[in-house]
């Protein structure tokens, strides 16, 4: 953040009680224009797309690292400053002409599609219209083929070349790299298709550019940045920053939670400064091998609904992570679907998909009888974030 934005913020906060500047600047669903600590990962990012400053479509690569090493936050700003770099103004020049195609040198756009949103192919092929088109691009009215057939038309000139990151690849229900592919089929020789996720696809060949984990001073320099963005001044000290990296290990997505979360719960408490009980409390929201809570975010409304719903019944105000009540999900399904519009079944259903995708863990629960063993669930990512974070209402 630059001394101007830094400046307004605090200039439009004056005058407001509280220590809570704003949220996104604390949101671990919210990147940074400028990630910091990767300069390292992105001259190598920079080196795979190389042949671009020379007119040429890098060949296919993939990015891979650990949960909360910022593969998104990395690949996301790379490709939005190549893409204003590359083809700002000439995608400017084209939407003023309508024309756009014989510049008379190359155009290369770099679009990120984030797959946990876009998983259809109407939605993949908008995503990437959107960036590449000097037209607007309908959101309804018109079929998918009309989309691909004005993709094809787009990158027909030999002039006109794009790299596709697919982020979240390898999450459950989004779209694979190799799907992405035989979307593009029509434009393979204008296209590159770069997996990003925390593994690379099955079967692949091309090089790889991996993204560790933070190291602790880096971790340290992230929470420091967003604390001073969000927080008032004094809210949270140094060295409480240093040992909520030291917890985190690495893990960017876990002490931004836990920091989001602990500035909620300060917050809803009228404290000035992040106390050390809100602290601990936040960081026992966030499960050990915790799913990233944009995944939570991203569901269908009647799945975030149902999330709400399941939540509710273990929290007290939304102040502390408490386990669920030791019901058998059937029970879980009943109680939710007494307090909202969907049938137990429906719930019940919806509650099974949850746990298979990973976003609710089943634990066992002791048995009196001979049938099957009952279970129960339990979140695997930061309900206190979550709730705070969707605009959906419980079902």
């Amino acid at each position: 953040m630059n001394l101007e934005e830094r400046i307004a913020r605090r200039h439009t906060a004056s005058g407001r009680a509280g220590l809570l500047l704003d949220r996104n600047a604390l949101s671990p669903t919210v990147h940074l224009p400028t990630p910091i600590g990767r300069g390292t990962e992105l001259e190598r990012l920079l080196d795979a797309v190389e042949p671009v400053f020379a007119g040429e479509l890098p060949a296919p690569f993939a990015v891979a690292g650990p949960p909360g090493s910022g593969t998104s936050a990395i690949v996301t700003a790379l490709f939005d400053a190549l893409t204003a770099e590359l083809a700002g103004n000439r995608q400017a020049i084209g939407t003023t002409t309508r024309a756009g195609t014989d510049t008379g040198e190359p155009t290369t756009w770099f679009v990120t599609v984030d797959a946990r949103r876009v998983t259809s192919a109407f939605a993949f092929y908008r995503a990437v219209l959107s960036t590449i088109s000097a037209e607007p691009v309908p959101t309804s009215g018109v079929g998918t083929a009309a989309l691909r057939e004005r993709m094809r038309q787009r990158l027909e000139s030999p002039d006109n070349q794009v790299v596709i990151a697919i982020d979240h690849h390898d999450e459950p229900e989004t779209l694979t790299a190799n799907r992405v592919s035989t979307l593009l089929d029509a434009v393979t020789d204008s296209t590159t298709v770069v997996p990003v996720g925390q593994r690379v696809p099955d079967d692949w060949g091309h090089p790889v550019v991996d993204i560790p984990a933070y190291r602790h001073h880096e971790l340290v320099d992230i929470l420091s940045e967003r604390a001073s963005a969000g927080l008032t001044g004094g809210a949270l000290d140094h060295q409480t920053i240093r040992s909520l990296a030291a917890w985190a290990d690495g893990n960017a997505h876990d002490a931004l939670s836990a920091l989001f979360n602990g500035a909620i719960l300060a917050s809803e408490s009228g404290e000035e400064t992040i106390e050390s009980a809100s602290l601990e409390r936040a960081k026992a929201d966030v499960p050990t091998d915790c799913v990233h809570v944009d995944r939570a975010l991203a569901l269908p409304e009647t799945r975030q609904q149902v999330l709400c719903a399941l939540v509710g019944l273990g929290s007290t105000g939304g102040r502390e992570r408490e386990r669920l009540p030791e019901r058998p999900i059937r029970d879980l399904a009943t109680e939710i679907a007494d307090r909202g519009d969907l049938a137990a079944g429906t719930v019940k259903r919806l509650l099974y998909e949850l746990a298979e995708h990973g976003l609710l863990e089943r634990i066992p629960l002791e048995s009196s009888g001979s049938g099957r063993q009952p279970s129960t669930l339990e979140p695997r990512f930061p309900t206190i974030a979550f709730r705070a974070l969707t605009t959906v209402q419980p079902s």
